[in-house]
């Protein structure tokens, strides 16, 4: 049976944020993640976008993590090793009802500490970005993208550096509390034991919570869809584009640059059952398209290369539906659990801030000793293609793999594929390369890579073609070969 200190359920930008945090002290520290990889569900599908704090009610925890969370974040980025830009974000409007509901949100801005916000007219816009639609707008200077998946990843890098081990493919079943103080976590791999359980499960919260002790909390999975523009389309976003705010004080439809220069376009939301249905409907990509082309004026079909979607766990009150702020507590009638429930949007931004509340929610019970060996620092694997030519030849003589182009859409070579095989977490699907490394998420959207990258795989780890994976879930890419080939 493995022990631990504290066993953190759910891999994800959360759950790796507070594994990273805790291994600052001189602490066991578990993650049990259910499927491949830390980026699957929630912390992997979404916009990408580093929030401000604006939109969320004064004194909340989304405000104040928010805002606490933006204004680090540059320091992050360097010590993560995570591409990001600052490149703030207009928040547009077309009649008058828009520009009282921005005035209100300009002024909720204000009170929750976001600096910068001003109102400006069409001139301005067009000087910030005029592929922008609107007559109006708020600019937000602090507002800025990132990757959420390499975020994620190099959170969970750092945690392991550190000291953290992660447990992949690992879901939890039951949980049980012993006479002496420890818990004992039932799981599709076997059994573990902690002092200490963080419920950090995203869609899936409410549920693990119960299975700890503290039941009556409701998720509403919340869909949205995006359409992923090529980065043609790119060449003309400078800068995120939203529209001004519903009734209801949530954001419809925007077009958001990446840090690679696509652009998504999204997302719609409605509600759903089932949190981890990823399917996308033909009616809702033709509201996107309507929808997209108000926000940006370039949203057309021959940039389309993607669709996807993701779901946003939201608390909801039981009796009324009420969306409900982040839940981070603990509880003395419900001995060494740290429980949170409904992060959602903007949790990819207030994902340190939450692990640093965590800290304190365990340290109100217990003395932590300081890690002195924890290293804050993660350095990813070079891109060969954000390189000078004098760079991309000293990669090459310094390692020929770097000579190699995998992924021709994207300019991936041999060495960036090996180097994300064999990543710190042991993660060995397709999918996991492609989100470590951007093979496959070209045009071609893998037309011509994805057999290479296969292919790699098996070659660097030895598995068989009846093991391979594309990504979640027990299905594999083949059943054997054909037409006399190879045996498996």
């Amino acid at each position: 049976m493995r022990d631990y200190d504290i066993i953190i359920i759910g891999g994800g930008v959360v759950g790796s944020a507070i594994a990273r945090e805790l291994t600052r002290y001189q602490l066991r520290v578990g993650v049990l993640e259910k499927e491949s990889d830390v980026c699957t569900h929630t912390s992997g599908r979404n916009t990408g976008m580093l929030h401000a704090g604006f939109l969320y009610k004064t004194g909340s925890l989304k405000a104040q993590c928010c805002v606490e969370g933006n204004r680090e974040f540059d320091q992050v980025a360097r010590e993560l090793d995570v591409p990001f830009k600052r490149t703030g974000k207009l928040i547009v409007g077309f009649t008058e009802e828009h520009r009282q509901r921005l005035l209100t949100m300009l002024e909720r801005g204000k009170a929750n500490g976001v600096p910068g916000m001003e109102l400006i007219d069409r001139k301005r816009m067009d000087e910030i970005d005029p592929s922008a639609g609107g007559n109006f707008a708020i600019f937000c200077p602090s507002s800025g993208i990132l990757d959420p998946f390499t975020y994620t990843v190099a959170l969970a890098e750092n945690a392991v550096k550190n000291g953290a081990a992660y447990h992949l493919y690992t879901e939890v079943t039951g949980s049980e509390y012993l006479p002496d103080g420890r818990h004992v976590l039932h799981t599709t791999k076997g059994d573990f034991t902690c002092r200490w359980v963080v419920n950090s499960a995203g869609l899936n919260s409410a549920k693990i919570s119960e299975m700890l002790g503290i039941p009556g909390y409701v998720i509403q999975p919340v869909k949205g869809e995006y359409f992923v523009l090529d980065k043609k389309a790119g060449a003309f976003a400078k800068i995120p584009v939203y529209p001004a705010p519903t009734e209801r004080n949530t954001f419809d439809t925007h077009a958001t640059p990446t840090v690679d220069g696509n652009v998504l376009v999204g997302p719609n939301s409605f509600n759903v059952e089932d949190g981890e249905d990823y399917s996308v409907r033909q009616t809702g990509m033709d509201g996107l398209q309507e929808s997209g082309a108000r926000m940006f004026k370039h949203m057309k079909r021959e940039y389309y290369i993607r669709t996807f979607a993701g779901a946003r766990p939201k608390r909801v009150d039981p009796a009324t539906g009420e969306i409900q702020d982040f839940l981070i507590e603990r509880r003395d009638e419900v001995p060494g659990v740290i429980n949170l429930v409904g992060i959602e949007s903007p949790g990819l931004t207030s994902a340190l801030p939450i692990a640093r509340r965590v800290v304190k929610l365990l340290q109100e019970k217990e003395t932590l000793t300081p890690n002195p060996a924890f290293d804050p620092i993660r350095r990813g694997v070079p891109r060969f293609h954000e390189a000078s030519c004098e760079e991309q030849a000293r990669l090459i003589a310094e390692n020929p793999d770097y000579g190699e182009i995998i992924c021709r859409c994207e300019t991936i070579t041999r060495a960036e594929i090996v180097a994300a095989i064999h990543n710190p977490l042991g993660v060995c699907t397709v999918n996991g390369i492609k989100v470590r490394t951007r093979a496959s998420m070209g045009r071609c959207q893998g037309g011509y890579c994805e057999t290479r990258i296969t292919a790699l795989i098996r070659e660097e780890l030895g598995k068989a073609v009846t093991d391979m994976r594309l990504g979640n879930g027990e299905s594999t890419m083949f059943t054997g070969y054909v037409k006399g080939g190879e045996q498996a």
